[in-house]
C-alpha cells in the first residue's frame, strides 16, 4: 500500500504533463471527480489536482517542446544532491536539478539505465501527496521496462528496495513488487515487470513508470474514460489475487491503469 508518511525511496507525489491543461483537466475531473487549483504563475501555471479538497496530484505544461505527455513519479529521498549524484553513479542520468521548489522543497528529475523518467523530491515545507490508497486515488506505481533485472540491480542500489517475485499468467518474467526496505509487511507499493520493446511504443521503448488509480467499478471506471475521450487498450479483466483491472490512456496517449482491488 501506498502510505502518506513517505519514507525515503517511496512514492510521495505524481504529476501529469500535457499539451492541454484544460482539457486534461476535463478528462480528470470526469473519471476521478478531481478539481484543480487556479495555475500558480510563480510555479510556471503548474496546477494542484485534489480530490475532495485534498492534494494528490500535479498537473503542468510540458517542460520542453517535443516531449511526450506522460506522468512522473516522484520518490521521497532525505539529500536530493546525493541521490541525484547516485543516479548518475549507477548509470542513470539526472535531466534537471537539483533546485529548489519556492519553500517547497527541493526536486530533480532523472532517468534509469533503461530510459524510465521518474522525480526525486526533498520535501520542506510540502510533503506530497494527502491522501492514498482510496477510490479515485492513486494505489500502486508501476515500471515497465525493456531490461526488468537490469532495473531491479539499479533500484535496488538507489532506493535499497526489497523485492518479491509474482508470477503472472503468460508472463516470460515474474512481476517484481517492491517495498521500501527495512519495514514491516504490507508496505508494498509498486511493481515492476520486464517487457518485450514493442510493448514500449508509447515511451519510445524506454521504462515507463504509470500510476494505478484505485476505482469502485473499473468497468463503471473505463466507461467513463472512453466517454470523456481517452481510450481503454486492456481490459476490464480480473487478476487473481490483484483484482479487475484496466490499462488506459488519457486523450493525449498518456497511460494509467485502473484497479479495483481484490478483497483477497
Amino acid at each position: 500500500m501506498i502510505t502518506t508518511d513517505f519514507v525515503p525511496g517511496s512514492p510521495c507525489w505524481i504529476d501529469l504533463g500535457s499539451p492541454d491543461i484544460e482539457a486534461s483537466v476535463t478528462f480528470y475531473r470526469k473519471v476521478f471527480g478531481w478539481t484543480a487549483d487556479e495555475p500558480a504563475p510563480e510555479m510556471g501555471g503548474y496546477r494542484m489536482l485534489r480530490l475532495d479538497g485534498t492534494p494528490l496530484a500535479g498537473l503542468g505544461p510540458l517542460a520542453q517542446e517535443g516531449r511526450r505527455p506522460a506522468w512522473t513519479v516522484y520518490f521521497a529521498t532525505d539529500d536530493v544532491d546525493e541521490t541525484a549524484r547516485a543516479v548518475v553513479s549507477l548509470g542513470g542520468t539526472v535531466h534537471e536539478g537539483p533546485r529548489e521548489v519556492l519553500s517547497l522543497g527541493r526536486i530533480a528529475f532523472c532517468a534509469d539505465p533503461q530510459g524510465g523518467d521518474f522525480g526525486l523530491w526533498q520535501a520542506r515545507d510540502f510533503p506530497g501527496m494527502g491522501i492514498t490508497d482510496q477510490v479515485n486515488s492513486l494505489c500502486w506505481v508501476e515500471l515497465w521496462t525493456p531490461d526488468g533485472a537490469g532495473a531491479q540491480s539499479f533500484y535496488a542500489e538507489l532506493f535499497d528496495w526489497r523485492y518479491q517475485d509474482f508470477e503472472l499468467p503468460d508472463s516470460p518474467e515474474p512481476y517484481r513488487i517492491i517495498a521500501p526496505s527495512g519495514h514491516a509487511e504490507g508496505r508494498e507499493f509498486g511493481g515492476m515487470v520486464g517487457v518485450d520493446r514493442a510493448q514500449l511504443a508509447a515511451s519510445g521503448g524506454d521504462g515507463d513508470w504509470h500510476p494505478v488509480f484505485a476505482v469502485a467499478d473499473c468497468d463503471a471506471a473505463a466507461a467513463l474514460v472512453t466517454a470523456s475521450g481517452g481510450q481503454v487498450f486492456m481490459g476490464p479483466e480480473d487478476v487473481p489475487r490483484v483484482g479487475r483491472l484496466a490499462l488506459c490512456a488519457d486523450p493525449f496517449q498518456t497511460g494509467f491503469v485502473l484497479l479495483t482491488p481484490s478483497p483477497e
